[in-house]
């Protein structure tokens, strides 16, 4: 998500896939632990008695993890936005050397052509298939890195379709006019940015906008399965941006929003990383949720604890944004998923 103000650890070693066990029961011929001792030694079980009983499911082996090719793609909360050393062409897309993508390439032992980062700042789900303009140049389209060899996919995208920026933006700027008329002498709303959001009709204009963005994923969740048939798809939702008690951010935020307008904003992205885990449910893909693992990490958490930098970010990082701890967490819960 790009904060074009438009839109996670320590990492260990690779897991291999281990030697199944094969359990079998029985109750008359030779012990099971002789049968699983030949079987690990490579040699053949001793004749059996016919078993009595039912014999044991075998254990499955566990799914291997992803060898690549893999290629990244996503938003500004993919890319990096800001996060030194910057790397990449256009420049404009602000691509970070240690974002997720870059440490889970890592982590999995893959470089030059089996790791490709297309992700974007400022990207919407359009600009997987079609060109984005940037100030630095003209990024391809993403989807166009994806080839029938691609065996790993990861994609985190959606909230500037579903303008989650904006509605950060259009709060504060709802909160600044309310505490004005309210220096004037005029009560101040509970809520004033939850209202202006509010339909005619009763209904929710950003639940209508994250909704219309889940189907805009959806498509394009086909079009990656199209391109790639053989590659696992890891959709990756957004970090919380705020505590699950909103109060707990008065020391950063002061009084600058009313305490309804942060819970709405929690809610908002709750929708939206809840819409993210249907879609990628609905085509098959794999959804890693951001909002547990940075549970305590949010930008009201000290400069020590954050992984998303608050309006007034450390210097030289990008507001409302994660910093480069926020890319460990991600690549952390990525690599998690990966190794099932």
């Amino acid at each position: 998500m790009s904060l074009s103000v438009r839109p996670i650890g320590t990492l260990g070693g690779v897991l291999s896939a281990g030697l199944a066990a094969v359990l079998v029961a029985g109750c008359s011929g030779s012990s099971g632990s002789e049968t699983v001792a030949a079987a690990a030694a490579g040699g053949s079980a001793p004749p059996r008695a016919a078993a009595t009983g039912a014999a044991a499911t075998p254990t499955p082996a566990p799914t291997p993890t992803p060898t690549g090719p893999y290629v990244a793609l996503g938003d500004s909360y993919t890319a990096g936005l800001k996060i030194s050393p910057q790397v990449g062409e256009p420049k404009g897309c602000s691509r970070s050397a240690v974002n997720y993508p870059s440490l889970v390439a890592q982590a999995l032992g893959l470089a030059g052509e089996r790791f490709r980062d297309v992700s974007c700042s400022g990207a919407r789900t359009g600009d997987l298939t079609g060109t984005q303009s940037t100030e630095g140049g003209v990024n391809p389209p993403q989807l166009d890195a994806l080839t029938p060899a691609t065996r790993l996919v990861t994609l985190g995208i959606g909230g500037n379709d579903a303008g989650f920026m904006e509605v950060v933006g259009q709060c504060a700027k709802e909160n600044l006019v309310d505490a004005l008329k309210g220096l004037v002498g005029s009560d101040r709303a509970a809520a004033p940015c939850r209202d202006s959001y509010a339909a005619a009709d009763g209904g929710d204009q950003v639940q209508r906008k994250v909704d219309s963005a889940g189907e805009r994923l959806g498509e394009t969740l086909k079009e990656v399965k199209r391109r790639s048939p053989q590659a696992r798809v890891y959709v990756v939702g957004y970090p919380a941006l705020l505590p699950a008690d909103p109060a707990s951010c008065a020391p950063v935020l002061g009084a600058t929003v009313a305490g309804g307008d942060l819970g709405f904003l929690v809610e908002k992205e709750q929708q939206l990383n809840a819409m993210l885990k249907r879609r990628a449910e609905a085509a098959g893909a794999v959804f890693v949720d951001l909002t547990g693992p940075s549970a305590g990490h949010d930008m009201c958490a000290g400069e020590t604890a954050r992984w998303v930098e608050p309006p007034f970010p450390t210097h030289g990082l990008a507001a409302i944004h994660p910093n480069a701890k926020g890319q460990e967490g991600a690549a952390a819960a990525v690599l998690k998923a990966l190794r099932g």
